[in-house]
């Protein structure tokens, strides 16, 4: 029985920022919701000499024939050695005999793509129906990822964008006007919250970089960068002044997201609630119930996604007989 090996080129060509992938990472957090889904925490690596970390993903659905192992790395110094800063690869296996079915080499591609998916899903129910412009925080893979997965489900004139080095800045300024075709200009930080009905933030930050004095009403923030303990993107008195929170998955967002800077015993404070996507995405939950809410979405990212993007991509791949065979 042959392990089928797909390399990045051939997963890009099956799969990418379209419905079909966004209907994807919509369902797993429904499959969370159900009760279909057996997934484990996530297991922390942590290389602090090199400024790295490394995650392991996995979960596996009732009724979907294979389950993704996700090895996803981000090491914030390899930049400077010309290096991305983030990489990935997953591991099928037969959800019915545990055997390797597929080696996924996408380098993080499909990791980039359900996160941002992710964010896509999250706006499309939160977002104010109208959106003039749209702040970005960040100016990485993940800033252009879910900029271009937000346009799948909110039409959008304008975005500001802040980043620490202004020749990245630059760069995406640059990329996201050819991609969109939307203006794009360079912002501080408290313009791009205050002039946005959209922001997201997608950094690897350890220090707040948006305040809560900027929130202003009909604002969604999707915080994307804090996925592991130490980060913070949002001050914690964003969080408290938001009108209704949403994640991922709570359990990981106590420990790994933005949520951590609120909680004492592994729980938020009695006077603060929040819902999980997968509550608004089976309707048990409602999405943004008026056009003056403040809505704060942390997003940590879960197994779950993967197994339902590399699934996707797998069956796709094999119905177009891509691959080797080792």
């Amino acid at each position: 029985m042959g392990v089928h090996i797909l390399t990045e080129t051939d997963l890009r060509s099956v799969v990418g920022i379209d419905n079909q992938s966004l209907d994807a990472v919509e369902t797993a957090f429904s499959w969370l919701q159900k009760g279909l889904v057996d997934m484990p925490p996530i297991m922390h690596i942590s290389a602090k000499k090199y400024s790295g970390d490394i995650d392991v993903k996995s979960a596996y659905v009732d009724g979907v024939p294979v389950v993704a192992i996700k090895i996803a790395s981000g090491f914030f110094n390899n930049p400077k050695q010309g290096l991305p800063a983030g990489s990935a690869m997953m591991v099928l296996l037969s959800a019915e005999t545990g055997f390797c079915k597929a080696v996924l080499l996408d380098n993080g591609f499909l990791t980039d793509l359900r996160t941002g998916m992710a964010g896509a899903v999250s706006a499309d129910l939160l977002a104010p129906e109208s959106v003039e412009t749209v702040g970005i925080i960040g100016t990485g893979m993940q800033a252009r990822y879910q900029l271009q997965c937000l346009s799948l489900v909110r039409p959008f004139k304008k975005v500001l964008v802040w980043g620490r080095n202004s020749d990245n800045v630059a760069k995406y300024i640059q990329d996201m006007q050819s991609a969109l075709g939307v203006t794009v200009e360079a912002a501080d930080r408290e313009t791009v919250v205050r002039q946005s009905q959209v922001v997201i933030t997608t950094t690897p930050s350890n220090t707040p970089l948006v305040k809560a004095d900027w929130l202003h009403p009909g604002l969604f923030i999707c915080a994307v960068g804090a996925d592991f303990p130490g980060k913070q993107e949002l001050e914690a008195e964003v969080l408290q002044r938001a009108d209704r929170l949403v994640c991922d998955r709570l359990s990981q967002c106590i420990h790994n997201g933005e949520m951590q800077h609120l909680c004492t015993d592994d729980s938020l404070p009695d006077d603060i609630q929040a819902d999980e996507l997968g509550q608004l995405t089976t309707r048990l939950r409602p999405g943004r119930q008026d056009p003056s809410e403040v809505i704060v979405c942390d997003l940590t990212g879960t197994g779950v996604q993967d197994t339902a993007i590399a699934n996707l991509a797998y069956q796709a791949a094999m119905a177009r007989g891509l691959g080797s065979e080792a």
